[in-house]
């Protein structure tokens, strides 16, 4: 799954090998800069994990409004996506369980028609004797 922006460069835009570099090295400061901001607010809240409010307060703090709310929006889609899992996860167990339950049932049946099938033998023996 994929969350965040999606940037298109226009056509016939190259970049060069030395500027991926360059902006991936920004990349990474940024979000050096971000987490160390999002840290803040996790300390405030006296706490040692970053949440997701931690980081849209970061990055309002950081003057990054125009992006919270398409953070929102994403993080909205995969709560809602964990969720669907969750409940898949939920109802695949629930089969498995009915179905070791109903295979429990089969194979105590098998057990009953074996122990009736060998009290009938054992009956038609002591008959014969």
């Amino acid at each position: 799954m994929k969350v965040g922006f999606v940037f298109q460069l226009p056509d016939g835009v190259n970049i060069s090998k030395e500027a991926r570099s360059a902006i991936s090295r920004a990349a990474s400061v940024f979000v050096l800069y971000a987490t160390s901001c999002a840290n803040n607010f996790a300390m405030k809240g006296k706490r040692k994990t970053l949440n997701a409010g931690d980081v849209l307060s970061a990055m309002e703090e950081m003057e990054f409004q125009r992006f919270v709310a398409p953070l929102k929006e994403s993080l909205e889609v995969y709560r809602r996506e964990q969720k669907g899992k969750k409940e898949a996860r939920k109802d695949k167990d629930k089969k498995a369980d009915s179905e070791e339950q109903d295979k429990s049932r089969e194979e105590d049946n098998d057990d009953d028609d074996d122990r009736m099938e060998e009290e009938e033998q054992n009956d038609e023996e002591e008959v014969d004797n």
